[in-house]
């Protein structure tokens, strides 16, 4: 790819990811070669509870589950401009669920939560329609989206919702994820939370305790958006203190929205986001099928 090509799509997607245009570009120079797509499926009844999911070729029978989340500072975001998300996570072996939920200002906290559990309720249901016997089970998200996933993974209220718990999840991904935002200084966050009275149990390190499912958190250093320090690694911190078991880092040459674009096969060479992703999915559900 040339440079022009690449600088153009890189500010192209920079812009989605902040919430001001399409991932058009991205998804026209990635592949549909490395996964099978099943979309449109509804969790809900509301037309952004919706997921699409990407099949890998193979051994489909014995892949962990991956359900991600995207960012868009619970303002925006559509499944199909993350379609580069899905492609990477299916050719690396993994079923690859993409869900929309609702936003603001249809919906504030929690409700986006709600709609992130009922995501996962839904594959949780319907996946013996896809393998026979159910494989590990992880939600992913950026930025955004990896505190959805973080709730979920951390907080029980969410999947008690559905007969469920927290202990579902083999592990989870957050990739520059907020976890400790109080008090809430972005303006555009502020109203989703119910500034000033934002609850403190909305915040997942209200939530880090013992018997956690493992983790693995990844940031930029040079986030401009979402401290680093406080988030990633406190959060790891805590958890670590509390005996979960959490693999932690952070890049030097990366940024908020470039740690998950690192994930596209034409920026795969950036940084080994999908390489890491692809690691603790898989050593996690080994060690779930080795202690079952």
């Amino acid at each position: 790819m040339s440079s022009i090509k690449q600088s153009l799509i890189l500010a192209a997607v920079a812009l989605a990811l902040a919430g001001c245009s399409p991932l058009a570009p991205l998804n026209f120079v990635i592949s549909d070669k490395h996964y099978t797509l099943l979309a449109d499926q509804a969790y809900g009844d509301n037309e952004r509870q919706k997921l699409d999911l990407y099949f890998p070729l193979e051994n489909v029978q014995q892949a962990p589950v991956v359900i991600f989340y995207y960012g868009g500072s619970w303002r925006s975001g559509e499944r199909g401009n993350y379609a580069f998300v899905g492609e990477a996570l299916a050719a690396h072996g993994m079923i690859a669920v993409i869900a929309d939920y609702r936003v603001y200002p249809e919906i504030a906290y929690p409700a986006f939560l709600q709609d992130s559990a009922a995501a996962v309720a839904w594959v949780e249901k319907e996946r013996a329609q896809w393998q026979d016997e159910p494989q590990a089970l992880f939600v992913m998200g950026h930025s955004a989206g990896a505190y959805n996933a973080a709730m979920l993974a951390l907080d029980d209220r969410w999947m008690a919702e559905h007969g469920l718990t927290s202990d579902i999840f083999s592990g989870w991904i957050g990739l520059s994820g907020p976890y400790d935002f109080i008090p809430i200084i972005n303006p555009q966050v502020k109203p989703v939370f119910h500034h000033p009275n934002t609850p403190e149990d909305s915040q997942p390190l209200y939530h880090a305790k013992a018997g956690s499912s493992p983790a693995l958190l990844l940031a930029a250093t040079p986030d401009k958006l979402v401290d680093p320090e406080r988030n990633t690694l406190q959060l790891a911190a805590r958890l670590k203190e509390a005996g979960v078991s959490v693999q932690s880092g952070t890049f030097e040459s990366l940024n908020h929205f470039s740690i998950l674009l690192a994930m596209a096969r034409p920026f795969q060479g950036w940084e080994p986001i999908i390489q890491q992703v692809q690691q603790f999915v898989f050593d996690q559900a080994g060690s779930q099928a080795t202690a079952d």
